[in-house]
């Protein structure tokens, strides 16, 4: 069953995810707002900000990106993936405001893929500085030094049309990576 919910823009409805199926090797999902930015592809969709809410939201880029023609086993496949589970996982965890959800935008053009995590909280900025490794002993704190390591480029950014922010990556893909290539 899919619940909808008033998007914030231009008063159009965005799905959100309520149960995904399996339907043998593919995930079964409500359709996402989808639209062509110059060339490229980009595909929106909000979650709820709870660890189920996360996981979906990696698994579904994941299949967004086989749909693109980036397979499920290729190099960006598997970094964007990542990305988006640190992301979604600050988002949870770190800005998470009862009652709201995350947004996860997925767009390709021009050989780059960019993965934007948004979130209503305003008041806990991400750190912007250049993330450090944590102790061994630390528990946490280990997802943007990730992020910063895997992306050519990544930052936080207001989020559009409301309060909160949006932590965004970018990741280069190869010829080989891209559809017909």
């Amino acid at each position: 069953m899919t619940h909808e919910t008033p998007a914030p823009h231009r008063g159009t409805i965005t799905p959100r995810p309520a149960v995904l199926r399996s339907t043998g090797s593919r995930l079964s999902r409500p359709p996402a707002r989808t639209e062509a930015a110059g060339g490229g592809q980009t595909v929106a969709m909000r979650f709820s900000s709870t660890p189920r809410g996360a996981r979906l939201a990696r698994l579904l880029v994941s299949q967004w990106l086989d749909e693109w023609g980036h397979p499920y086993h290729s190099e960006a496949n598997h970094t964007v993936a990542l990305i988006t589970a640190e992301l979604a996982a600050n988002a949870v965890r770190h800005g998470r405001v009862p009652g709201r959800d995350f947004a996860v935008r997925l767009s390709r053009a021009g050989g780059v893929l960019r993965i934007e995590v948004s979130d209503t909280r305003a008041e806990r900025p991400v750190p912007t500085d250049e993330p450090g490794l944590p102790s061994p002993e630390a528990e946490s704190g280990r997802g943007l030094f990730l992020v910063s390591r895997l992306a050519a480029r990544w930052a936080v950014t207001p989020r559009r049309g409301g309060p909160g922010k949006t932590v965004w990556a970018e990741v280069p893909f190869a010829a080989g990576d891209a559809p017909g290539g």
